[in-house]
């Protein structure tokens, strides 16, 4: 299915019954990345897939036009629209973690509880961590400039102390090897998204005081990760303890029936 938002076609799934819980994935993540999450949440939920702009099947109107974590909340607020006229679940992961905390800010209503796990923003860091973050983004984009998108992959999974070819897993997970239109979604990320956050003036201050957030950290990602501390901010900004979730910064791909039963405790 396909919804028009401002300046791009929007391509989004609608899987199960129940409420609806939209999940805005990470990085170059589209629709189909929450393939092994999606069937084991859609027994409990209408769950609600999309592909980010740029990302797939919602191309924008002007590939070459900016983008912005508010446009991306724009983009998921025109998402909801079309399948609830109510606050929805949400589950946002990373970049999708940070959509989601826009959407509370700019899209009043639209959400009614939005798990936030490991958010980039790096607004919520102490100046030190932040200008850390900011440095090693610098790094990936200059790594992508300089020998392309597999070597800034590669970066990034460091920078989230991500090893791929040594993941504890659950068994028969879905792979998703770099086809061209991963690829691809890999160029729009690094050319467009990283800068999207890189850019983003939300702060903690910025949240509603009413909003229903749960802050969340992977169980093995690094405790130093700029994500991993953005949550913890968050969490101590809202007066709560961050909750675990299996794996780590990717638990979601790794751990999909763990991170599924943990979504389940959250949201019951």
């Amino acid at each position: 299915m396909q919804t028009q938002a401002s300046g791009a076609h929007i391509h989004y799934d609608v899987t199960g019954t129940g409420p609806v819980l939209l999940i805005s994935q990470s990085g170059e993540g589209d629709a189909d990345r929450t393939v092994d999450l999606v069937g084991r949440l859609a027994d409990r939920f209408t769950v609600v897939t999309y592909d980010r702009r740029g990302l797939s099947r919602s191309r924008p109107d002007d590939p070459s036009a900016p983008v912005s974590i508010r446009l991306h909340a724009d983009d998921a607020a025109a998402v909801l629209r079309q399948v609830t006229d109510g606050p929805a679940l949400m589950l946002g992961l990373s970049l999708g973690a940070a959509i989601g905390l826009h959407l509370l800010v700019e899209h009043p209503g639209s959400v009614g509880t939005l798990i936030a796990h490991e958010p980039i923003a790096l607004r919520f860091l102490a100046p030190a961590a932040e200008t850390t973050a900011r440095d090693k983004l610098a790094s990936v984009r200059l790594a992508h400039q300089r020998h392309g998108w597999r070597a800034a992959a590669a970066q990034v999974a460091a920078v989230l102390g991500i090893n791929p070819h040594d993941q504890d897993t659950e068994p028969g997970i879905t792979a998703f090897p770099f086809t061209e239109a991963r690829a691809a979604n890999f160029e729009y990320f690094l050319s467009n998204d990283l800068g999207a956050v890189l850019a983003d003036t939300l702060t903690l201050a910025d949240l509603p005081a009413d909003a229903h957030i749960l802050p969340a950290v992977g169980r093995t990602s690094p405790h130093d990760g700029f994500d991993y501390l953005a949550a913890l901010a968050l969490a101590g900004r809202r007066r709560v303890e961050a909750h675990q979730f299996p794996g780590g910064h990717n638990g979601n791909l790794t751990h999909p029936q763990a991170f599924a039963r943990r979504v389940h405790e959250l949201v019951s």
